[in-house]
């Protein structure tokens, strides 16, 4: 129970990692707040957390609109007059293609909508942060390790929103906030499945064989799964890690080291 009674918000909460970040966040004690645009599924991952013993805020927010974020802060505040850790899980993906020749006004949105409203719901919590001593916990890519051809406008996003993460580490660590970042590698949910069982089907081989090409230059051999990497973003979100700020733990079983 390393966060009880903690209150943890949960940006982007998605069917694999967002989700399991909620869920495993509540069963070690915490209290959470859900932000995603889908209200559906909001409402089922706080069924999950409520069945814990925990409390659950559901706010559904598009993260991307100032007005949505300032909601979100002020629901969170009334409800539970403190915060003790942001998670920022909320993507936007950018768009997926050289550099040389996208659209560079799409790239600018790309920027906007992953690294700028990131800083604009952080900078909403700042003070109740600082009241708690708390954690900012912004989720990455391993994409920020390697370069290849059209993803450089999802590198760029991710590496701004890394360079954002280190530099808020340095101007709130005065006030006790830490601030880090965790980068997975590929994670084994239902996205990256179903991915695996089209390049199966266009292949004309069994998606095991996807996966057993992907694993083989891994050094654990096997693909992170979401409950791993967040227990990842936890740790650094909870009082085990007080002593951490301005570093970004990679979670990816070895496929790059850092």
């Amino acid at each position: 129970m390393y966060l009880r009674d903690k209150v943890v918000v949960v940006s982007g909460v998605g069917p694999d990692l967002g989700r399991q970040i909620a869920v495993r966040g509540a069963a070690a004690g915490a209290d959470v707040v859900l932000a995603a645009r889908t209200a559906s599924r909001l409402e089922d991952v706080a069924g999950q957390i409520k069945e814990l013993g925990r409390r659950a805020l559901v706010v559904p927010t598009d993260m991307t609109v100032e007005e949505d974020a300032q909601r979100l802060a002020a629901a969170c505040l009334e409800e539970f007059g403190r915060v003790d850790a942001l998670v920022h899980n909320a993507l936007v993906m950018p768009p997926i293609a050289d550099l040389g020749t996208v659209d560079l006004a799409a790239v600018q949105a790309g920027f906007s909508d992953n690294v700028i409203s990131a800083l604009r719901l952080t900078r909403l919590f700042i003070p109740a942060l600082a009241a708690s001593q708390g954690a900012v916990v912004m989720v990455n890519s391993m994409v920020v390790r390697f370069s290849q051809p059209t993803m450089g406008p999802y590198k760029m996003a991710k590496a701004a929103l890394l360079a954002m993460a280190q530099s808020l580490a340095t101007e709130l660590g005065p006030r006790g906030i830490r601030v880090n970042s965790v980068a997975p590698g590929h994670i084994w949910g239902e996205s990256l499945k179903w991915y695996f069982s089209y390049l199966a089907r266009k292949r004309g081989v069994d998606a095991d064989q996807i996966y057993r090409e992907t694993a083989a230059n891994i050094d654990l051999q096997r693909l992170p799964e979401p409950d791993e990497i967040a227990d990842a973003v936890l740790f650094l979100a909870s009082p085990l890690a007080r002593a951490i700020t301005g570093q970004c733990l990679d979670v990816n079983c070895g496929e790059y080291h850092h």
